[in-house]
């Protein structure tokens, strides 16, 4: 739905999780304190109406409902990516949650919260992210657990990069007609020796 558009990035500090696979691993600790007002006026400096609140885990600060309200009410289309360890629906339904549920190979599904499967709505996303086959088939046991009114072309199935290839995942999804989407992180695609954004 929002692949390939261009998109502004508020990355937040810090993460209850720690998954195996991270590729953020400088948003565990580092960061710095900016008021709601200094981010707006920030990402007002591109021209871009989309943006992704992103972490570490977002849901850890108190505050990222208020960002999302405020930057709901300048009219900004608001995506935020939550690790699906916390409850989504602090958040306004006016934003597109993400809500990335945890394989076994991450070592965090443990950590998924179920009740967020049940919180999602239609405008929502689930993504999954994958390495091994057990990954794919604990996915496909979790996709059969969402609402039946969620639209299949909401989940995503991402490889991890580097371990899985979209070739091997896209053959699984179309063996089984998942009706799953795939994903790749286009950025590492894109801008391969880039860590992480400007």
């Amino acid at each position: 739905m929002f692949a390939g558009l261009p998109c502004v990035f508020i990355r937040l500090t810090g993460c209850n999780l720690r998954c195996t696979y991270c590729d953020t691993g400088y948003a565990y600790d580092a960061g710095f304190n900016m008021a709601i007002s200094d981010i707006l006026g920030q990402i007002s400096s591109y021209s871009c109406s989309l943006v992704e609140i992103t972490g570490g885990e977002p849901l850890l600060q108190n505050e990222t409902p208020d960002l999302v309200e405020y930057l709901l009410a300048h009219r900004y289309t608001v995506l935020m990516e939550t690790n699906g360890s916390l409850d989504i629906s602090r958040v306004d339904r006016q934003c597109i949650k993400i809500v990335d549920v945890k394989c076994p190979a991450s070592r965090m599904h443990h950590h998924n919260d179920p009740e967020n499967l049940r919180r999602i709505t239609p405008r929502d996303q689930l993504k999954l992210v994958m390495e091994t086959r057990e990954d794919y088939d604990f996915a496909l046991n979790i996709i059969q657990q969402v609402p039946s009114g969620f639209p299949r072309s909401n989940i995503l199935f991402s490889p991890v990069y580097g371990i899985l290839s979209p070739e091997t995942l896209a053959g699984w999804m179309l063996q089984d007609d998942s009706g799953a989407r795939l994903h790749l992180q286009l950025h590492r695609i894109i801008w391969p020796e880039k860590e992480r954004g400007i």
